[in-house]
């Protein structure tokens, strides 16, 4: 395994400490301008806002005036605790016991951010402190919230200051069971959606002077389960599932004049927005046979679906990663969505992380082993996109 100078570890333990819970910036952009700085990184940071939406602290760094330009993503902004009293060490203690850092974001994703600074500064230092190309890192607030201040808006005024990025590398916790078993090369789309049926209020002592909402409502929610397709060639079978099934109704002898249930879509490379909706449109005007008074509403999303084929790019990191961990990682494409999905519109981005199975869990932790070996993924993909 490559031998390391700079301290992942110590990075990973004095990022948690700062209590950066979305949207507060905690200290953490600061420890590592401060860090990236010192290394010789051109450091940029800014705070972007909009109207309803908290501010958000960003920071983006380069080292490099040349091309190619290998991106480090991340974010540092992480979920609330929850009872911090059943935590078996302060979630922002960064506390190591038995060879394992505890904390919030530990694996989702200081401890991933800790692993790539680690290695881009060990091999800077190894190289006489500058990379043959450029070498940036794009670090974001706002990640696990509505994602509106942070990663989009930062590649924008990136792109606007003249940046351009052949390659990502997120740091996401990609693993399933052990570091090296998995590289996420694409996210399916998450598209959000309410069915209100409308009835006739009425005294269930007297249905035919009524019309009730949950019997239609019932048959739709029936009809729109259905699937949706078989899958594709890198995506499992999309799938509608609803979470929750609202009337509003606390009397028990009064038929509700309206019925309302929200659903989730993860959708694969079969389907766009427009197609999927009509798809929805379609089914719903079917099973209501002219009978069921029904509308749609659909949210706004930015989680559109994309996957990154495999290549040269996918094929240099999966070696490094066999190379250092004795595993040949499979492509992915499951789980929720990510920064990636932004990302992909300026430069092909793949994620590898750590084992994600403790993220946004009390007592958040990784193996000190695992950060380490991490690192030393990470510092070989640098040593062989730029060799």
């Amino acid at each position: 395994m490559t031998t390391l100078h700079a301290d992942p570890v110590a990075i990973a333990r004095d990022l948690i400490r700062c209590r950066s819970v979305t949207p507060e910036e905690g200290g953490a952009l600061a420890y590592l301008h401060d860090l990236l700085a010192t290394a010789g990184f051109a450091v940029h940071r800014m705070t972007f806002a909009e109207a309803g939406t908290a501010s958000i602290d960003n920071l983006y760094a380069r080292i490099g005036d040349k091309r190619p330009n290998l991106m480090f993503a991340g974010h540092t902004d992480v979920v609330p605790p929850g009872d911090e009293a059943a935590w078996r060490h302060g979630p922002f203690a960064g506390a190591i016991e038995r060879d394992m850092l505890y904390g919030r974001g530990a694996v989702d994703m200081k401890g991933g951010i800790a692993c790539f600074v680690a290695a881009a500064l060990d091999y800077l230092g190894a190289n006489g402190g500058k990379p043959a190309g450029s070498i940036s890192l794009l670090i974001t607030g706002d990640e696990e919230s509505v994602a509106i201040n942070g990663t989009v808006k930062l590649l924008h005024w990136a792109a606007e200051h003249g940046e351009t990025f052949d390659h990502c590398i997120l740091g996401e916790p990609s693993n399933v069971d052990a570091l090296g078993d998995t590289i996420k090369a694409g996210r399916r789309g998450s598209l959000n959606g309410t069915l209100i049926v409308t009835g006739r209020q009425g005294h269930v002592a007297y249905p035919e002077r009524a019309d009730n909402p949950i019997r239609g409502l019932v048959t739709l929610i029936t009809a729109l389960q259905a699937p949706l397709d078989q899958g594709s060639d890198q995506f499992a079978p999309s799938n509608l599932e609803f979470t929750s099934v609202d009337v509003g109704n606390a009397t028990v002898n009064l038929i509700p004049g309206e019925a309302r249930a929200r659903f989730n879509i993860r959708y694969n490379d079969r389907h766009s927005q427009a197609s999927l909706k009509a798809l929805i449109e379609e089914r719903a005007q079917a099973a209501a046979a002219g009978h069921i008074r029904f509308a749609l509403q659909w949210q706004p999303s930015n989680a559109d679906v994309f996957v990154t084929k495999p290549g040269p790019f996918i094929d240099l990191a999966a070696a490094a990663i066999a190379e250092v961990t004795g595993r040949r990682p499979k492509l992915s494409t499951s789980g929720g969505t990510s920064d990636a999905r932004f990302i992909k519109d300026y430069c092909p981005v793949l994620e590898f992380g750590l084992v994600g199975q403790t993220m946004h869990a009390v007592d958040e932790r990784v193996p000190v082993a695992d950060l380490v070996a991490l690192t030393a993924v990470y510092r070989r993909i640098i040593e062989r996109y730029f060799g």
